[in-house]
């Protein structure tokens, strides 16, 4: 059983994202908000798990075979630990085919990280 929350992304009424929690200078985030972006960044901050993330939303097609972005200088069982952080901080999801794993950053993840941090647009 598990208890990863999953994110917010898509508004269904208009079909654009939003973000997990308000952009930075909108106003002060509640303590949910604060929880939910929390786990995603504690999640980034890991030089390896950056690194992961990256070459998953990096690689061609927007989906990566573990096999393909295990050399990041650390052992198989801890490129599998990193990959479980950053799925239940809700920053990746996987299949399984076959004997490998693939993973995809979902794009509205990406959107959702990227409001979080933008700068107020001018009226």
């Amino acid at each position: 059983m598990s208890n990863v929350k999953v994110l917010p992304l898509l508004t269904p009424d208009d079909g654009g994202v939003a973000p997990c929690c308000p952009p930075l200078t909108e106003r002060p985030m509640t303590a949910e908000e604060a929880e939910t972006a929390a786990r995603m960044f504690k999640a980034l901050g890991d030089p390896v798990r950056l690194r992961l993330f990256s070459a998953v939303a990096s690689h061609e097609g927007g989906e990566a075979c573990v096999c393909d972005i295990s050399d990041v200088g650390v052992s198989q069982p801890t490129v599998s630990h990193h990959l479980k952080k950053l799925k239940e901080a809700g920053l990746l999801t996987s299949e399984r085919r076959g004997t490998w794993v693939y993973y995809r950053v979902e794009p509205s993840v990406l959107a959702a990280m990227g409001k979080l941090l933008a700068l107020p647009t001018a009226v």
